[in-house]
């Protein structure tokens, strides 16, 4: 077929369909946060991309768990990951907060007490 030839008058795009056909299968369950626990998330990322300890984050959406990637910076891996994993619900908490190295730091029921781990503030020596 050459350039010039309209495809919706030929009849192939009508055909084209019939390569990807479209099937009734339900589509696939993903596990993702809601705009409450984005905004609690958001929230303390705010505040530490405004104090300079942050710079970057990526939101992944699985169909086991939903992820949150905290990074100092661009390209490194992960500083932390929040992650929502509803099938430990009733067990453990939906909710963890793991550092770089893989440990789990917190686990729990609710994503705000697990912000709050985060979001403390550090003790320094103050100078007499």
């Amino acid at each position: 077929m050459s350039e010039s030839e309209d495809w919706s008058r030929s009849g192939l795009w009508r055909h084209s369909a019939a390569l990807h056909p479209q099937t009734n299968a339900p589509s696939p369950k993903i596990v993702a946060f809601s705009r409450s626990e984005l905004n609690s998330i958001l929230r303390v990322y705010g505040r530490k991309v405004s104090d300079g300890t942050w710079r970057d984050y990526a939101i992944d959406h699985l169909s086991d768990r939903a992820v949150f990637s905290i990074y100092r910076r661009t390209s490194e891996f992960p500083l932390y990951r929040v992650e929502k994993v509803p099938a430990l619900a009733r067990k453990q908490g939906a909710y963890s907060l793991t550092a770089a190295g893989g440990a789990v730091l917190k686990r729990g029921h609710d994503l705000a007490t697990l912000m709050r781990f985060l979001d403390r503030p550090k003790l320094s020596v103050v100078p007499s």
